[in-house]
């Protein structure tokens, strides 16, 4: 854009360019004044100010009403395209229709969140909105303020305590640890004795990969006491499955192995803080009505 169209550009006002707009299309001052809700002296001062600003007379006086100029006559089209796309642009969201909806959603989450609330919420976003897509990426807690910001992801899930600033949040539930082995093991008829806990052999997830401490342990280490974890897993997955068909035992959260027939859950011995877990999403797309009713569909379902 030159100079001089910028220079112009500046000078102009919205209601400006939309007298224009009108006067183009009736030729009349007074018609326009009744159009805008102006009075008459008002358009009158608009069209002295646009003669100004575009350097040429624009409407002319004729034996019935204004002619435009040549000037005007090549403002009349590209001008109502611009008023129209901006109207467009400034209309109030239209409301989601999920039925009609063609979105590609992207959640970031582990594989205890795909368990617990994704999965659940599966079944109803399929059947609400069957035209969307919806793509799990893993979680990467250090990105997901980032990720978020630049659109990457349109929602994340995290514990509330570890969750980043700068995002929106809404706590879903409460999560609570239970003991966990395989149905019918032998030491876990019966809730075991904190002692008994500490001897029996423990498997942990290790988000960060090859740890063997974890909430428990830090519980225990204010007892004064310690438990056997032989083996470290990155994934609740593997671990559900080595529990399943191994004598070990662990400690895991009670939504993950609600109606596992293939597990036997029992009170431990000792009281380990649980967590909240929580949604995320950024301000940018707080207010989208697309955007809100994933929200909400997954808020439902857990």
């Amino acid at each position: 854009m030159s100079g001089i169209a910028m220079n112009n550009l500046r000078r102009l006002d919205l209601n400006l360019l939309v007298t224009l707009d009108v006067l183009l299309s009736e030729h009349n001052v007074t018609r326009a004044a009744e159009r805008l809700n102006f009075s008459q002296p008002s358009v009158s001062v608009h069209l002295a100010k646009l003669r100004d600003v575009l350097g040429d007379p624009l409407l002319l006086p004729g034996p019935r009403g204004m002619r435009p100029t040549a000037r005007a006559e090549a403002l009349r089209e590209p001008l109502r395209e611009a008023l129209e796309a901006l109207e467009r642009a400034v209309a109030p969201a239209r409301p989601f229709d999920p039925a009609e909806a063609t979105q590609s959603w992207r959640i970031a989450a582990t594989d205890y969140v795909e368990l617990t609330i994704i999965l659940p919420a599966l079944a109803g976003l399929r059947a609400a909105a069957p035209g969307t897509r919806l793509a799990v990426v893993e979680l990467a807690p250090p990105r997901i303020a980032r990720q978020a910001e630049q659109g990457e992801i349109d929602l994340g899930f995290h514990t509330s305590e570890g969750a980043p600033e700068g995002l929106r949040h809404r706590v879903l539930f409460a999560e609570r640890y239970v003991l966990v082995g395989r149905a019918g093991h032998p030491r876990l008829k019966r809730r075991p004795t904190l002692a008994q806990f500490c001897k029996l052999e423990h498997v942990i997830v290790s988000p960060d990969g090859g740890g063997f401490a974890g909430a428990t342990d830090e519980a225990l280490a204010k007892a004064g006491m310690t438990r056997r974890v032989v083996l470290s897993v990155p994934h609740f997955l593997f671990m559900l499955s080595a529990l399943a068909s191994t004598d070990l035992v662990g400690m895991l959260p009670e939504r993950l192995v609600r109606d596992n027939n293939a597990l036997r859950v029992v009170e431990p011995p000792l009281d380990v803080p649980g967590y909240e877990i929580a949604m995320l999403w950024h301000e940018r797309s707080h207010r989208d009505p697309a955007h809100q009713w994933l929200r909400e569909t997954i808020a439902n379902s857990v």
